[in-house]
């Protein structure tokens, strides 16, 4: 981080395909090793799975399972006085949207089905349903956060 001068950040550009920055967002934090177009193969097909079982657009429940993952509040570690309190603080929107996709891509790739692809779709449609791996990963940040309210005053 520089001392003197803001960083800007760069603006993403609109994916080919939905024309959202959200997808390219996504593509993005799903790609290793500098590969995007097999991430996009991935996203791609996962939205084709998601078409094919629902019957409802990709972009559609997309949207939906990462509103339904988006956290609202999350932990801190702050130590004060040589004890290390959890204090719960609320989540900026870009760290909010960072947390719900790197949640999405984290738990798909624990799952049982054979491709990818067919993990990302089936993880979508969970969250986008309200069960999942991912959102019982926010609903535990959120009780974590609520069971130490106690603390919020060592906000900083």
């Amino acid at each position: 981080m520089p001392r003197r001068k803001h960083v800007e950040k760069r603006p993403i550009l609109p994916d080919p395909k939905f024309h959202s920055t959200l997808v390219t967002q996504f593509v993005n934090s799903l790609m290793k090793r500098g590969k995007k177009s097999t991430a996009e193969q991935t996203f791609y097909g996962a939205m084709d799975h998601i078409e094919k079982a629902t019957g409802q657009t990709g972009l559609e429940v997309f949207q939906k399972a990462l509103d339904n993952v988006k956290p609202v509040v999350e932990v801190k570690s702050r130590r004060v006085g040589g004890s290390t309190y959890q204090v719960p603080i609320e989540v900026r929107s870009g760290r909010r949207v960072a947390l719900g996709i790197r949640w999405l891509i984290g738990f798909s790739g624990a799952r049982g089905e054979h491709t990818m692809a067919e993990k990302l779709g089936a993880e979508m449609m969970a969250a986008a349903r309200g069960d999942g791996a991912s959102v019982k990963k926010k609903q535990d940040t959120h009780r974590m956060a609520e069971a130490n309210k106690a603390f919020a005053h060592y906000r900083w």
